[in-house]
């Protein structure tokens, strides 16, 4: 299926196929509708793995409901976050997909400093799983930088939306921590408008996922346009394996530990969770519904065909990761802030 097909599909109902379960009743989800509610707009990375997931994954879940993507974008994820921890119903008939800052956020206060628009502890919520690690990725047209020694001597101007966002936290982190030369102008709707502003000669940079560039923007790859100068996450993507980390890029151990902290948000790139309180057994559900369906063929080559690397992780690993987010070092985490906050 083409991207393009995928989101023609929009608001559409997404007719679930036959049950995997069929040892299982129907029970609950028999007849119903699941809402997957992705706190990003329309056509970016999050929009697609989340309408390719839900043409698969009620094929998983007993009683084969319906499901239908809505997309809630604004203030970085943090409206769709707080709508799922405050005010969606706790039944199991809603789940959501949001930005990956979200589960780092309650520890690393990256989109709200001082925590006052944060109405969720992402402890909380019910994490189901990730479909994919996706590292953030920092690219330059190529007449403007070709290499990392280049971006330091030419400045780079590269479009972000806004100060909370990881196409502004990520450039910032290589401005601060590993001297670039970048300006990094905010104002842009969403990933879309970047890439067009990049088009028009406005913007020569951005930092994005990797599936934006890989799926949305393969022709840019394919003919040179653009160079990938560093990914970050903790290790290099074997779809990247030319591609720096971050980390590899700094000189200090306090630079390096701030992108690791950094960039383990990029391991749970796609996340999918229901809002608090859905009983243990529904939660349970749902993710052996996710889990079987990062085994099922159609799915994985559907995910294929449109040059999405799938690379699970389960929601009992998302939980155990931000257990140990909890425990680091206070000094690393401020210092973090503190470089993100800058100017």
């Amino acid at each position: 299926m083409s991207i393009v097909k995928l989101l023609a599909i929009g608001m559409a109902l997404i007719a679930p196929a036959a049950v995997s379960h069929a040892q299982e009743s129907p029970g609950f989800y028999q007849g119903k509708t699941i809402r997957l509610v992705v706190g990003a707009a329309a056509g970016g990375g999050y929009d697609i793995m989340a309408r390719v997931l839900a043409i698969h994954m009620a094929r998983h879940i007993p009683g084969s409901p319906a499901i239908v993507v809505e997309n809630m974008p604004g203030a970085t994820g943090l409206i769709m976050a707080n709508y799922l921890y405050r005010s969606a119903p706790r039944d199991g008939l809603v789940i959501g997909m949001p930005t990956n800052n979200v589960p780092v956020e309650s520890r690393l206060k990256l989109m709200s400093r001082d925590g006052g628009n944060v109405a969720f502890d992402a402890e909380k919520f019910g994490w189901i799983g990730s479909p994919v690690e996706d590292p953030q990725v920092f690219f330059t047209l190529s007449t403007a930088a070709n290499s990392i020694a280049m971006l330091k001597q030419n400045k780079v101007i590269v479009g972000a939306t806004g100060p909370t966002a990881d196409n502004y936290s990520a450039p910032q982190l290589l401005k601060r921590l590993i001297g670039a030369n970048i300006d990094i102008v905010t104002g842009y709707q969403g990933q879309n408008e970047i890439f067009e502003a990049i088009e028009r000669g406005e913007a020569q940079g951005n930092s994005t996922g990797s599936t934006n560039v890989f799926v949305t923007k393969a022709d840019w790859l394919r003919e040179g346009k653009i160079t990938l100068l560093a990914q970050f996450g903790s290790e290099r993507a074997r779809g990247m394996p030319n591609v720096p980390t971050a980390i590899e890029l700094a000189d200090n151990v306090n630079s390096r530990e701030m992108l690791r902290m950094f960039g383990l948000k990029y391991k749970l790139a796609r996340p999918l969770m229901a809002p608090p309180g859905v009983i243990a057994p529904r939660l349970a559900l749902l993710r052996r519904a996710f889990d079987d369906t990062m085994r099922d063929p159609e799915f994985l080559a559907e995910a294929k065909a449109i040059n999405i690397d799938v690379s699970p992780v389960s929601g009992a690993e998302i939980v155990r990761l931000l257990d140990g987010l909890r425990e680091a070092p206070n000094d690393v985490v401020d210092q973090l802030r503190e470089v993100l906050a800058g100017g």
